[in-house]
């Protein structure tokens, strides 16, 4: 099982835990407010029946007679041990949540420390960096003209990030300044990206909001420059 996968099925039992434990804060709480609500009443009464007593000269105000009854204060105690039992409970779901975060962190390390990877190796071959799990070929390595139509799939981070983000604006990602660029927009790869089918292309690889596509395009497929070059050509 990879990392991704065991702390995906860590977190999908998590909801199930906390549930547990807030269940089991909210039954705390109902106790500890009918505990409170007891101590409270029997406290204002034995108060009042002290009043009582120095009102008739029973007691006087400085004995040591005036005090809470052991019930009162023992329902006091008992009072203070629900809520140490509600605040370790809620320690306790801190801490789950904060392992799942802390484990995370530790993904997005390595996740992290490969994506340099990969952008090194791009930096040393010149070409395209593609993510591990999703290593498309472009036509230019061996699949001939026909395969030049193909995309390539960059980085998952950078892709969420085009996704959410317009063609043309500047994307707040960490990049290399020796990592190539491609495009019109003369930006380093990210999302999904096509090649033109012109070998004799200058700029090779295209982001497909740049060049207005939502979908691999069918046949062979030339950018805005080549495509002229193509008609003209044609027309002679």
């Amino acid at each position: 099982m990879s990392f991704i996968e065991e702390f995906q099925a860590n977190i999908e039992a998590l909801p199930n835990h906390l549930r547990r434990k807030y269940a089991l804060l909210r039954d705390l709480d109902k106790s500890l407010q009918g505990v409170q609500t007891q101590n409270e009443q029997r406290c204002d009464k034995e108060i009042e029946d002290m009043i009582q007593r120095i009102k008739a000269g029973n007691v006087t105000p400085d004995s040591s007679l005036i005090k809470f009854s052991d019930d009162a204060l023992d329902e006091q105690k008992h009072a203070i041990r629900i809520a140490d039992e509600k605040v370790a409970l809620a320690s306790q779901a801190y801490d789950l949540v904060d392992a799942h975060i802390q484990q995370l962190d530790q993904y997005l390390k390595k996740f992290d420390e490969d994506l340099r990877r990969e952008r090194d190796t791009a930096v040393v071959t010149g070409a395209p960096a593609t993510t591990a799990e999703n290593n498309v070929k472009s036509g230019r390595s061996g699949e001939g003209k026909g395969g030049r139509k193909k995309t390539r799939l960059a980085t998952a981070a950078a892709a969420t990030a085009t996704a959410a983000t317009p063609s043309g604006m500047d994307l707040d990602l960490p990049v290399d300044p020796n990592e190539p660029t491609y495009c019109f927009c003369n930006q380093v790869s990210y999302g999904e990206m096509v090649a033109c089918d012109n070998p004799n292309c200058k700029i090779e690889w295209f982001h497909y909001g740049c060049v207005g596509l939502k979908e691999q395009p069918k046949g062979k497929w030339f950018c805005a420059d080549c495509a002229g070059t193509q008609k003209k050509r044609k027309g002679k």
